[in-house]
């Protein structure tokens, strides 16, 4: 088999640990694996399928010999070494949102439009993590009829934001639980420090994600529509978003309606989401199940349940989906991306 030098830029980051633990599990075929970070992690060592290797400066000249780079970090960092990637002849799978609506850089979710990234001039974007995730839920029902809009709201986990965000709810948790255990109140708000998120968090919940747009919308809602039209092949897309952070370490979740030009069954659109690849659905709600955050950590399957009709409209199904926005939403969707390029299976 064939192999390829593989670079992680951003490698000591969540998201970097994350597409180097999914290299190993996908086999990917690696000769060289360099790993690429600032200054400070430079010299640490990391094991990759049971070997040591060291990090490695991002720098201008880090690229040479590469040829697939998979990035991991800001959109300033992407920007700042995007040329470099490219003239160094690597293709550059990027996780940020830096170039997601460059015209001529592919958006791409591997089981939606993976063919796109043939079209690729040496810079393929990941999508958003919720995007990711609801257009995995809902790509069966674009199947059966063309979807015209959604109305979604999401619920992003705390590690969306980070690393610091989970021990942010953690230490505020903490915080509250020893507030109650000296006066036996349970407290609602307490005296906690919220230093990643504008509130509270624990406890509580946070119906603004990103920063805000005249529309009254903000950047992290205004993903849904702009990338579901790119990914999905859907120019016309209406989207209405409301993106709201939870007290979830991990794992997102999206409410969403789907409009679509014909009237669909429900158990057409049941059937249809179980055929789906790496899809599961998980519909039972009699029995009490349906997709949480705790079933979908740390696996790469997207779960899809409470699947009804709108009582809005006819034309309408509303669903409930969870993914892992680390993995589906991130690392995995980024190796898969590496996969589809190479002609393996993903």
């Amino acid at each position: 088999m064939k192999t390829y030098n593989v670079g992680i830029l951003g490698a000591t980051g969540a998201v970097g640990r994350e597409m180097l633990k999914v290299l190993g599990e996908r086999n990917f075929p690696v000769n060289e694996l360099r790993l690429l970070a600032s200054e400070r992690s430079v010299g640490k060592k990391v094991e990759f399928q049971g070997k040591e290797i060291e990090i490695k400066l991002a720098c201008h000249d880090a690229f040479k010999g590469l040829d697939i780079v998979l990035g991991a970090a800001s959109n300033a960092v992407a920007k700042e070494f995007k040329d470099d990637i490219v003239a160094a002849g690597a293709v550059f799978i990027d996780n940020s949102s830096a170039f997601r609506q460059d015209a001529d850089v592919p958006l791409v979710v591997p089981e939606i439009n993976g063919d796109d990234v043939f079209k690729n001039k040496g810079v393929i974007s990941n999508p958003n993590c919720s995007t990711i995730i609801t257009l995995m839920a809902v790509k069966g029902i674009n199947r059966l009829s063309k979807i015209v809009a959604m109305n979604a709201c999401t619920y992003q986990a705390t590690s969306g934001a980070g690393a610091a965000g989970p021990v942010e709810l953690m230490e505020q948790m903490e915080e509250l639980d020893k507030e109650y255990k000296e006066t036996g109140i349970i407290p609602n708000k307490g005296n906690v420090e919220a230093k990643v998120f504008a509130h509270q968090i624990a406890g509580n919940v946070i119906p603004m994600i990103g920063s805000l747009k005249d529309n009254g919308y903000t950047t992290e809602e205004m993903k849904m529509q702009n990338e579901g039209r790119k990914i999905m092949h859907l120019p016309d897309l209406k989207v209405t978003c409301t993106c709201v952070r939870v007290p979830v370490v991990r794992s997102h979740s999206i409410a969403v309606t789907v409009y679509t030009e014909d009237v669909l069954n429900v158990e057409d659109v049941k059937a249809q989401i179980a055929k789906e690849q790496n899809v599961k659905l998980y519909d039972e709600p009699e029995n009490q199940v349906y997709p949480m955050p705790i079933v979908t950590s740390d696996q790469d399957i997207t779960y899809v349940g409470r699947i009804r009709k709108d009582l809005i409209h006819d034309n309408g199904i509303t669903l409930f989906c969870c993914g892992d926005q680390v993995r589906k939403g991130a690392a995995t969707n980024a190796v898969q991306i590496a996969l589809k390029l190479v002609g393996l299976d993903f």
